[in-house]
This record gives C-alpha cells, structure tokens and sequence, in this order.
C-alpha cells in the first residue's frame, strides 16, 4: 500500500488561503460596521432641527444657473430667512464659489442677491464667493467665524449633507447647530439611497485624507 504524502508547498498554499480569506472577512464587517455607523450618524443629524439663538447662520452653496439659485438652493435660503425673521441670527453667511461655466456669477453671491430681495439688510449679510467646494466652505466659514468673532453659527444645508458639515466645522474649531431645509417635492428611494451612500462615501474619504481627483469631483457633484 502506498502512503499517501502531503506536499509542504501545497499545505502552505491551503493555509495561506484560509488566511487571506478571514482576512477578507474580517476587513468586510469591519466596513460593514463602519458604514452602518456612518448612516446612522447621518440619519440622526438629517431627522433633528438644533437651530437656536447664535452669532450667524451658514448657508451652504449649491447649484445656480445664470444668476438663480436651483430648486436645492432656493429651499436651503427660503429656510435662512425664515430663521433670520425668528430671530435665532443677526447675520446670515452665503457660501460658495463659482466655476468656469457660471458666467461669473458665484453662489455666494447669488445667495447674497436673493437675500437682499428678501428683505435682509446688506449689512446684515455676508458672502463667501471663493470656496469650490464642502471642505473650502468650512475653511472659509472658519476664517469669516474668527475675523468677525463669531461664537456659534446655525448651518443650514440637505439634512444628508449636515453630518459631514458639522464633523467638518468641528475640527475646525466651530460651535455650531443644524438645521435642516425642509423637504420638498417626492424623492425616490433611488434617490435617497444615493444621498445617503454620497455622504457616506465623503465622511469616510475625509477621515481617511483620500483626495482623488475623480473621487472629489464626485463627491462635490451633489444634488442641485
């Protein structure tokens, strides 16, 4: 009868595999756990209005065509000013830049443009025209918070887009209360999901200094 023989080279192969592939499993709940984490953390801040009395409201930029602010932007301002009339700010900050293809117009100042039309006072607002993005509007939020002394600021922005703001702002040193534009028209679950998975995506890329190229542009790519 012949012995049958184990090979070392094919045993060390088998127990090589075994351990890639706890490896793998291990690496897919850590991210599983992980996401899970971070959509909670989204959720709650999305589903909670903290805004209160406070030194300045932020309004965060999105998309303007040709000098008007998109439907997301319309309802992010609609919502500053109805804050600004209760009284929770003395000062309301626009914020964002403009690209090669907004024909000069920034959406700062369009933002500023429409609060004027809505009766807040020039000197009562002030508009950040240079950022390009979500980090660039927190860094530019910081500078005008320490220039004009300001101790706590009410941001205003998509409920999904807040955590990442506020986790953004706070490692910038900023004190500061969400509160989210009110929902308009229906939104698929499609859509959600996409919002969700979005922010997701950029909180992790942030907490772990990714900067791709096509990642940011991306992730700057949000709803209008």
């Amino acid at each position: 009868m012949t012995a049958l023989v184990s090979h070392p080279r094919y045993a060390h192969r088998s127990s090589g595999g075994i351990f890639l592939r706890r490896l793998v499993a291990v690496l897919l709940l850590v991210a599983l756990g992980w996401f899970t984490w971070v959509y909670r953390q989204i959720s709650e801040v999305a589903n909670q209005d903290q805004a209160q009395p406070a030194s300045a409201i932020a309004v965060f930029g999105a998309a303007e065509y040709m000098g008007r602010p998109s439907p997301v932007f319309h309802a992010r301002l609609d919502h500053a000013v109805e804050l600004y009339r209760k009284q929770i700010a003395p000062l309301v900050i626009t914020l964002g830049g403009g690209g090669d293809k907004d024909s000069g117009h920034t959406e700062g100042g369009v933002g500023r443009d429409y609060l004027l039309a809505s009766g807040i006072p020039f000197g009562n607002i002030i508009a950040e025209t240079r950022s390009t993005d979500t980090e660039q509007q927190v860094r530019r939020l910081a500078a005008i918070a320490r220039e004009y002394n300001l101790t706590s600021i009410v941001v205003v922005s998509d409920g999904t887009h807040l955590f990442r703001i506020r986790e953004l702002c706070k490692s910038d040193g900023l004190h500061v209360y969400t509160s989210p534009r009110p929902a308009f028209g229906h939104i698929s679950n499609y859509d959600m999901a996409m919002r969700y998975f979005h922010e997701m995506l950029g909180y992790t890329a942030w907490r772990l200094h990714l900067n791709a190229g096509w990642l940011h542009d991306w992730l700057e790519g949000g709803p209008d």
